[in-house]
């Protein structure tokens, strides 16, 4: 079960790096911050470390319910693949000409999307026993999105009705904060 779990996240990662770079490469003039640019490899590598460290040290048996709260949160990234389409990617690179997405998910959070990923660093290494990998990869994922996301909505509030549409949504969890 673990080398299935890991093999199907790593997988997705992948491919979802490649989506990501076809991505960048159609939309053409898309800004990246800096702070974004230099924690992207960061970024990559947490999700590695969270994936191999599974894999190589996680107990054989999985905890169920972490296993299903990981399978729970994957109808929401695809959730957000679909509603964003060919403006998603992995960079936090925003297109000038970008349309802001007010519907799917971002009727709710302006950050669906990461609070998926923060789910998965926690589930995947707790569905295998790792408590302390959870812990440092979550901690790692929360400081580098704190750098990363003020970047991000920089980019974003320069985008016509992104201010209107967000000023009142949460950053992760709807009807809070």
């Amino acid at each position: 079960m673990r080398l299935l779990t890991c093999g199907a996240m790593g997988g997705a990662r992948l491919a979802e790096l490649g989506y990501s770079r076809s991505n960048i490469q159609k939309s053409g003039d898309a800004s990246e911050g800096l702070w974004s640019r230099r924690t992207y490899p960061l970024m990559v590598a947490v999700h590695g470390i969270a994936i191999l460290g599974t894999l190589f040290f996680g107990r054989s048996r999985p905890n169920w319910g972490w296993l299903v709260l990981l399978a729970a949160v994957q109808p929401v990234r695809i959730w957000v693949l679909l509603t964003l389409g060919e403006r998603w990617n992995t960079r936090a690179a925003v297109p000038t000409a970008l349309e802001v997405e007010t519907g799917g998910p971002y009727g709710f959070v302006r950050h669906p999307n990461y609070v998926v990923v923060a789910v998965e660093l926690a589930a995947l290494p707790l569905s295998f026993g790792l408590k302390r990998l959870a812990l440092g990869v979550s901690l790692v994922n929360a400081g580098l999105l704190a750098i990363r996301i003020r970047d991000e909505e920089a980019a974003l509030e320069r985008l016509p009705g992104y201010r209107e549409h967000f000023a009142s949504k949460a950053r992760f969890v709807p009807f809070m904060f």
